[in-house]
């Protein structure tokens, strides 16, 4: 290091020393200026903490408890089919081995008087490998299960008992045999690897379940294999088994996972669900920001004096510009301070709601990480938002403050300064795509936040120029409204960017969870079948249509052939090696419903390609979906390898289907050539389609297909959609609390606004009353000032939430998107009332001034 570097950088640390004693003393005069600075910056930092903490806490709490949660330290789950004797020699040169059975199927009561869907699940003595199964009564398994006279036992979740009006000791059918109801299940360990239910959870032996008659060729069983491996075994050795698994039994087509990975939907969703909340959570930030220019702005207004006698002594521009940064990044710290404590409690109060609602795992403790990131976004928007505020004031030179000149009107302060700004704001944007899980979500939310914030910009300034333009009023209070608009350091830029960022959060929400609302409601009842009807065997296909026909004679019945199959991979490559989008990765997850047919089915058309021929009798073919093709990046002459029963079928794409999924009825994403399954054992699936059914009817036709077919799992459209609307509207609870942290984020940097125009409000309304104004004439100025911002800046947020609303909905989620009136008006009012409502609180303080202080001081 030069001896001149040694002078200067002890010159600048000299500087910064004397600028942090100056800062300091500074801030001995309290923080009544920053109230709304500190707030919006806690509002963020704690959004956005608090998310990613309880995301980081679920998550965690998954991995700490996987082997509770899989109910082993592996789990091997085949799909139709029971292990054979080699897979099950492999299996048990793990470890014990637990043996479990999952299907779904009509429980009723032995009189045939009422029926309901139960999620049934069938253990061995070993289970729980893990955990603790808690009942009510707390009895033994063995207990539970033990056959008396005859009779099976079970345990019910509640739920089941409360629908069929059953108390312990009541009996019920199951297929063809009848169970005792011994317990109610209060926890059952390893609930969240099964995946999420549509019924109660019905607990039964493995014998239990062959003496129903329900297990038959083709029937819809999933057999887990859970594994207790020896203890040290680490997730190495987990992953060479898995590696293993693949190499020994290429045509298994069993689903593997370890105790890391026990409930990888779940993961992907809470992801998914706080990649979304942290974006609006950084929307409130970046809207508190403007909030932070505002109070920069003002408290640099109210020390002009200061600094032109810090000047006028010598003082450089860098050291005011220094002592005033230290000062905000001070109170910023305040801020980021208070919001990381209500990030870091966020997760042990949602837990309370969240265990109401669906048991998820937590784990305990302060998450650092993620407070840590929280708190990195609310450095970078502080100095995002201050840096140009601060540059103008290192700029302008004592004469112009002691003449009472504001530092808005030098414009941009210097290059280096606007540099900053935008080198930051690209880190803003960065971190937020980066650390994101869907990238491209995160691109899209980012991009129409940037856009908005420019737009906003020049909807405000478009305002200042119609009422520029706008011709001569001849009422007085409107002529003072429309000149408030557009004089030089009007409100109308910072109320527009403030509350308008807000607005069009709140109405792209609406209008989302208003559509999504409307079509589980209304839309996809009214085309959706009343019934669907799983696991119909073969050898009663055409009774159990004689008997709906019998039933239902005005009824439509469709029925399809249908087998499970795990795609395996795509063109000879390993689907787990390749890169998908996660709009297309849920094809390759897990187990999908896969058909055969001879025509192209209802509710598709054919968009590429060609079918095949009737009596098609060559290479396996297959109909792919088409957007789901298009998102794998599939194309004609294509390959996928699906394995069915544990065989690897290899199909060439003939042709590409569009697919009314929103219609609800039946369909595959990908349909083969009938030639393709010759001979393999299979179910039917069917639905049933009666507009003009009355619930009695309906009623009727399930009891009756209950009793002459038990093996068949009835599922009532209706009930189904009742229970997706309750987990909406759950979300929703969810969706519509993240949109009012960035409203108040809004009303915040919107009262702080009008705060900041206080003074000049003040010396007018003092000379407008000097020369004659009422109170009455200049509140009512006022209110049609505020009125006119207020709905310019309404229309902007229905027509930008609208477009955004479209784009989700029409464009992501393929759904027909339609705008809602009601969330318009609402909007408007909404809007309304924020601004007129918070600048008449304002206005009503300004007006109440004595004249001659002010005017003493003009």
């Amino acid at each position: 290091m030069t001896s001149a570097t040694a002078t200067g950088a002890a010159g600048f640390g000299r500087t910064l020393r004397l600028a942090f004693r100056f800062s300091a003393r500074e801030m001995r005069g309290g923080l009544s200026g920053f109230l709304i600075f500190i707030a919006c910056i806690a509002l963020g930092v704690a959004a956005i903490g608090g998310v990613n903490s309880l995301a980081r806490a679920i998550s965690t709490g998954i991995e700490t408890q996987g082997r509770d949660l899989l109910g082993g330290d592996m789990r091997f789950q085949l799909v139709h089919r029971e292990a054979d004797q080699r897979e099950m020699a492999f299996l048990n040169e793990l470890g014990e081995v637990a043996h479990s059975a999952n299907l779904r199927s009509m429980a009723r009561l032995p009189d045939g008087s009422d029926q309901t869907l139960v999620e049934a699940k069938a253990v061995d003595g070993l289970y729980p490998l893990y955990g603790e199964l808690v009942t009510e009564p707390n009895l033994p398994l063995a207990d539970i299960f033990a056959a008396r006279g005859g009779i099976h036992g079970a345990a019910a979740a509640d739920m089941l008992f409360s629908r069929l009006g059953l108390e312990i000791g009541d009996t019920i059918r199951l297929g063809d045999a009848d169970y005792e109801l011994r317990a109610r299940i209060v926890s059952e360990p390893d609930a969240i690897s099964d995946g999420f239910g549509l019924a109660p959870r019905l607990l039964i032996s493995l014998d239990a379940l062959e003496a129903s008659g329900l297990i038959q060729p083709g029937s819809l069983v999933e057999h887990a294999y859970k594994i207790r491996m020896p203890a040290g075994t680490s997730e190495a050795d987990i992953q060479a088994v898995r590696e293993r698994a693949t190499a020994e039994f290429p045509e298994a087509g069993w689903s593997v996972r370890g105790r890391t990975g026990a409930a990888p939907s779940l993961s992907s969703n809470v992801e998914r669900f706080s990649q979304f909340l942290t974006l609006v959570g950084l929307t409130a930030l970046v809207v508190g920001g403007v909030g932070v220019a505002n109070a920069v702005r003002a408290y640099l207004e109210a020390k002009r004096g200061v600094i032109a006698t810090f000047k006028s002594l010598g003082a450089s521009g860098r050291f005011v510009f220094l002592v005033y940064l230290v000062q905000i990044l001070m109170v910023a710290g305040i801020g980021i301070a208070i919001g990381l404590v209500l990030a870091a409690l966020m997760p042990p109060v949602a837990a309370g709601f969240l265990a109401a609602v669906f048991p998820v795992p937590m784990e305990g403790g302060v998450h650092w990480g993620a407070l840590g990131f929280a708190a990195l976004f609310g450095v970078l928007v502080t100095l995002a938002f201050a840096l140009l505020p601060l540059g103008r004031a290192r700029d302008v030179p004592a004469t112009a403050l002691f003449r009472e000149m504001g530092f808005d009107q030098r414009g941009l302060p210097r290059p280096v300064y606007v540099v900053a700004v935008l080198a930051i704001a690209a880190v803003l944007a960065a971190l937020a795509v980066f650390t994101a899980g869907d990238r491209r979500i995160a691109v899209i939310f980012v991009t129409a936040a940037v856009a908005a914030f420019v737009v906003l910009r020049l909807v405000g300034t478009l305002v200042q120029w119609l009422a520029r333009k706008a011709p001569r009023m001849r009422g007085t209070a409107l002529r003072l409204a429309i000149g408030n608009i557009h004089r030089p350091g009007a409100l109308t830029p910072s109320v527009v960017l403030s509350l308008g960022l807000g607005l069009t959060l709140v109405v792209t929400l609406a209008l989302i969870d208003g559509n999504l609302r409307r079509q589980i409601a209304g839309s996809l009842p009214a085309h959706a079948p009343n019934f669907f009807f799983v696991d119909i065997q073969s050898g009663e296909v055409d009774a159990f249509a004689d008997l709906v026909e019998a039933e239902a004679p005005d009824g439509k019945l469709v029925r399809v052939p249908m087998l499970r199959g795990r795609v395996m991979a795509l063109n000879g490559t390993d689907v787990r090696e390749l890169d998908v989008p996660p709009e297309g990765a849920w094809v390759l997850r897990g187990d999908r419903g896969i058909t055969y047919a001879r025509n192209v089915p209802e509710n598709s058309t054919l968009s590429q390609g060609e079918w095949w021929p009737d009596g098609y009798d060559g290479e396996p073919l297959v109909s792919f979906a088409a957007q789901e093709g298009r998102e794998l990046g599939l194309n004609l002459g294509d390959t996928v390898t699906v394995n069915v029963l544990g065989r690897n079928i290899i199909a060439r794409i003939s042709s590409f289907r569009e697919v009314q999924w929103e219609s609800l009825a039946i369909n595959f994403v990908m349909v083969f050539s009938p030639n393709t399954f010759a001979g393999a054992p299979h179910s039917w699936l069917a639905t049933l389609s009666d507009p003009e059914a009355t619930p009695a009817e309906e009623a009727q036709v399930l009891n009756a297909i209950t009793r002459a077919f038990p093996s068949v799992t009835s599922v009532r459209v209706k009930d189904a959609l009742d229970i997706i609307n309750g987990i909406v509207a759950q979300l929703a609870v969810a969706i519509r609390a993240a949109a009012a942290i960035a409203l108040v984020a809004s009303v915040l940097v919107l009262s702080g606004a009008l705060a900041a125009g206080n003074r000049a409000r003040i010396h007018d309304a003092v000379v407008l009353k000097t020369l004659g104004a009422t109170r009455r004439t200049l509140i009512k100025a006022f209110s049609l000032e505020y009125a006119l911002i207020g709905l310019a800046t309404a229309i902007f947020a229905l027509i930008a939430g609208g477009i955004a609303a479209w784009f989700v909905v029409a464009r992501i989620m393929t759904l027909p998107s339609s705008f809602l009136p009601e969330v318009a008006l609402s909007t408007l009012l909404l809007a309304l009332v924020l601004t007129v409502g918070f600048g008449l609180v304002g206005t009503w303080r300004v007006l109440g001034h004595k004249a001659a202080p002010v005017l003493r001081n003009l």
